[in-house]
């Protein structure tokens, strides 16, 4: 199968999907977001795992079971410290970190939200190009990934990662 990212429009709580990704904080703590409706539908068994292994570094990624989640697994993208809003330099290390932590579990199919762009501000034109850069170099010498969605919540987003993957492409 070829390696494909796939953009699509929708809530990533409810994809079917080796992995989804939680736009995290250092702490693990699942607040406000994306965060927030992973903790919702997911139930607490997933809190009680990111207690176990919080904190992480700035820009780094941990993975949890996914609890009630279709997913097997969450990924928590540490793009945002609770002192420190996302940049350009964590949110690239956080996008690289939680593909590296599919790899270590051999997973093939992996769904990002638009990381640091709701409660971090972080702009959403900059995420797309970070994220999608940082996913094709990946995907260039991955072994395992086949998949990888950008599940974007709203039209504004959607419309955002679409032309700047298309542009990508070209």
């Amino acid at each position: 199968m070829k390696k494909k990212i796939v953009i699509e429009k929708g809530d990533i709580t409810d994809m079917k999907v080796d992995a989804v990704v939680n736009a995290a904080n250092t702490d693990l703590i699942l607040g406000a977001g994306v965060a927030g409706a992973i903790r919702r539908k997911g139930g607490p068994t997933i809190q009680k795992e990111c207690n176990e292994h919080g904190p992480v570094a700035l820009g780094g990624a941990a993975i949890t079971g996914a609890g009630d989640l279709p997913a097997r697994y969450v990924i928590h993208a540490a793009s945002m410290g609770q002192e420190s809003l996302t940049t350009e330099k964590s949110l690239a290390h956080s996008t690289r970190n939680s593909l590296l932590r599919a790899e270590d579990k051999a997973l093939k199919s992996i769904a990002f939200p638009a990381i640091g762009t709701g409660v971090a501000g972080f702009p959403v034109d900059r995420c797309a190009e970070i994220m999608l850069r940082e996913t094709c170099g990946f995907l260039k010498n991955s072994k395992l990934l086949e998949r990888v969605y950008f599940v974007l919540f709203d039209d504004r987003t959607y419309n955002v990662f679409k032309a700047v993957y298309d542009k990508l492409k070209e």
